[in-house]
């Protein structure tokens, strides 16, 4: 009622005001957190605003935006907290996003110290090498690139990840969505090898989140507390866990 959804929105999620948010947080001893803007609010960020603001600089936030965003308006978000704008691949949220468009806002976001976050299916890291060569921020690719757990370490596109992120020192990856790589229900264990497989590469590119309110889950919608419980089989290693958790986003997103 306060920040109603688009007309044009490709799904209705349930309601998940930041009230629910600060208390998921306090139950699990989450102090920090970053507020990626929801599609089905299309470009309209006020609802995301609100919430950093209400946070006390504890909470940072992606935007959002259309080609035709002023500056004046990019100005207002970086107050705001936003630190990067987000583009949807997935084919279920409208697919490629217009390209001239994307490469014009990478420049405009560039002089801001502004990243992206590339929310893509598993193919798509095969089918955009071009794209992916050409972006010259640093850009971070959601939930493991929603690689299919059933299909093993070795299918292309996970070794393309992984090739990617040794080779590309501007690529970051979120080591999240365990529930949206796997083939099975929770606590999603058959997730855990592509996460170590990408710590072991190199911890310093990584972040992690529990991705809640777990829009367009329609398996088994996960707990967020066995979320936290699998980051401990996901990265054992306590050095490693601490710059996931507190040295990367610190680095990404509370830089100034």
């Amino acid at each position: 009622m306060k920040f109603p959804y688009a007309a044009d929105r490709s799904y209705t999620p349930p309601d998940a005001p930041v009230e629910h948010l600060r208390a998921l947080h306090a139950r699990l001893g989450i102090s920090r957190a970053v507020i990626v803007h929801a599609s089905c609010h299309g470009s309209e960020m006020d609802v995301t605003l609100d919430a950093i603001a209400s946070s006390g600089g504890l909470y940072r936030g992606v935007a959002v935006v259309e080609d035709g965003v002023t500056d004046r308006e990019l100005q207002r978000l970086h107050a705001g907290g936003i630190r990067g704008i987000r583009f949807n691949f997935v084919k279920h949220l409208g697919g490629v996003p217009d390209l001239q468009v994307f490469y014009r806002l990478l420049q405009r976001i560039k002089p801001l110290g502004w990243h992206i976050v590339l929310h893509f299916d598993a193919g798509d890291i095969l089918e955009q090498g071009e794209l992916l060569g050409r972006i010259n921020v640093p850009f971070i690719i959601d939930h493991m690139g929603r690689v299919r757990a059933e299909e093993g370490l070795d299918q292309r596109p996970f070794q393309a990840l992984l090739g990617l992120y040794r080779t590309n020192p501007l690529a970051w990856i979120k080591i999240s969505g365990a529930e949206r790589v796997s083939a099975g229900r929770r606590p999603f264990e058959d997730a855990v090898p592509f996460a170590r497989s990408l710590i072991a590469v190199d911890a310093g590119r990584l972040l992690w989140g529990t991705d809640w309110p777990h829009p367009n889950i329609t398996r088994d919608m996960p707990n967020d507390g066995e979320l936290v419980n699998l980051l401990g089989q996901l990265c054992p290693d306590e050095e490693a866990r601490r710059r996931i958790l507190v040295d990367n986003p610190t680095r990404m997103y509370w830089s100034e």
